[in-house]
């Protein structure tokens, strides 16, 4: 298996001394195994007396490799190298990115670095950019039926606002490129704005805010606006003139794609009344709000059957509204991953979304108008149909795609 090989590789490359040990073997390796082993990031992290490399994992952090100690200062110094950094700089943060070609220059991804001064030294994380972008199809993502078509019916309206919701990691960055290669025809001019730009997309105008020259998301947003798009892409609406320009682009005949740090679906439209724009502007020019986050999927090559047990249906339904607890019943067959050499023993192999799609009709409309909160706003989603995440993720588990444990994980986080 090739992920035993560089592992090897590595474990010899630290049986040297330093003085003969090749660092730029073991870093090409060490990025090498997070690219095969299907790693989002990478973490060199130093302790008193070793250095930790962690490997994120369809979200997870696993501990793989122990490094001596002594190999920390030059492992740093070759990714600053790498990235462009300064390495005579121990005692500030550094950001910086660079390619990484796998066997020609055909084959490559980007790798985004920083690195922080820590107690033990610094730390280095690298982000391995490995585009997904023109591979992922709306019906690759996870959406339930009912969910994809509001989702389609709203990305074809010519303006308005798509806005996508979640914590950090909850897969909102892969949803909004995905639609927006649905919608890259050389009939519309597209302009993203994005802090950073994650994937470079052919026939897209991306621009990369810059605090340092006052290049800021409301200062690009409103230089956009007279560059004559017909669809914006702003990566984050994080404060109020951002709102404010992006709802007024919308008003004017913009479809714009953004997102927003809320829990849920419902939060979203409480978090941009509590940026200062007005409930009667969110009514007119929101068209959709999806809440999502990332669960792993059981891995097919270990995958297992088994039948709820009457202590674990009881212990469910403490947890879960009673809707959603009435589709496990003892009679359920749900699945779990035994664990085995394709998934690193986890029982999992690969992410999918669990989604909340919230479509403003009148009756929410009106709510949003009277400043109702985020429970009744969600109350009234659920009545005309919404299905919250957790019956979402439920109604995954059911189909045999992810388990109640990882569902319970993903919702409590």
């Amino acid at each position: 298996m090739l992920l035993d090989k560089i592992s090897k590789r590595i474990k010899k490359e630290l049986l040297r001394p330093i003085e003969t040990a090749s660092i730029v073997n073991l870093v090409d390796n060490i990025i090498l195994f997070g690219y095969y082993a299907r790693a989002s990031d990478i973490h060199i992290q130093p302790k008193e007396d070793s250095i930790v490399i962690r490997y994120r994992i369809d979200g997870i952090a696993n501990n793989i490799f122990e490094v001596p100690k002594n190999f920390h200062e030059e492992l740093i110094s070759r990714i600053k190298i790498l990235a462009g950094l300064r390495s005579d700089e121990h005692f500030s943060a550094q950001d910086g990115r660079f390619r990484f070609y796998l066997e020609n220059e055909e084959n490559y991804f980007d790798v985004r670095v920083s690195i922080m001064p820590t107690y033990y030294g610094e730390n280095a994380v690298l982000r391995l950019l490995v585009s997904s972008v023109g591979r992922f199809k709306l019906e690759d993502l996870g959406f339930s039926e009912r969910d994809l078509e509001e989702v389609k019916m709203a990305i074809s309206k010519p303006y308005g606002m798509i806005l996508s919701t979640g914590p950090t990691g909850s897969g909102k960055t892969t949803l909004l490129y995905t639609i927006l290669n649905i919608l890259n025809t050389e009939k519309v001019h597209i302009i993203t704005i994005e802090d950073p730009i994650e994937y470079a997309i052919g026939g897209l105008t991306q621009i990369q805010v810059n605090p340092q020259t006052n290049l800021t998301f409301g200062k690009g947003l409103k230089a956009i606006l007279r560059q004559d798009p017909n669809i914006i892409m702003v990566g984050e609406i994080r404060d109020q003139e951002t709102a404010e320009i992006a709802v007024n682009a919308s008003l004017t005949g913009h479809l714009l794609l953004s997102t927003l740090h809320t829990n849920d679906a419902p939060g979203a439209i409480i978090r941009l009344i509590e940026l200062g724009v007005e409930p009667y502007l969110i009514a007119s020019t929101v068209n959709i709000i999806i809440g999502q986050r990332l669960v792993r999927k059981i891995c097919n090559f270990c995958k297992k059957e088994k039948k709820l047990k009457e202590n674990e249906i009881n212990s469910l339904k403490e947890v879960l509204p009673e809707k959603t607890a009435s589709k496990l019943n003892y009679d359920l067959t749900v699945y779990y991953g035994e664990g085995c050499k394709n998934c690193n023993n986890s029982g999992y192999l690969g992410r999918t979304g669990i989604y909340e799609v919230l479509s403003l009709n009148e009756e929410i409309k009106d709510l949003i108008l009277k400043r109702a909160g985020s429970y009744i706003l969600k109350e009234s989603a659920m009545r005309n149909g919404m299905t919250t995440m957790l019956e979402d993720g439920i109604s995954k588990v059911v189909a045999g795609i992810t388990t109640i444990e990882e569902i319970l994980r993903v919702i409590h986080e």
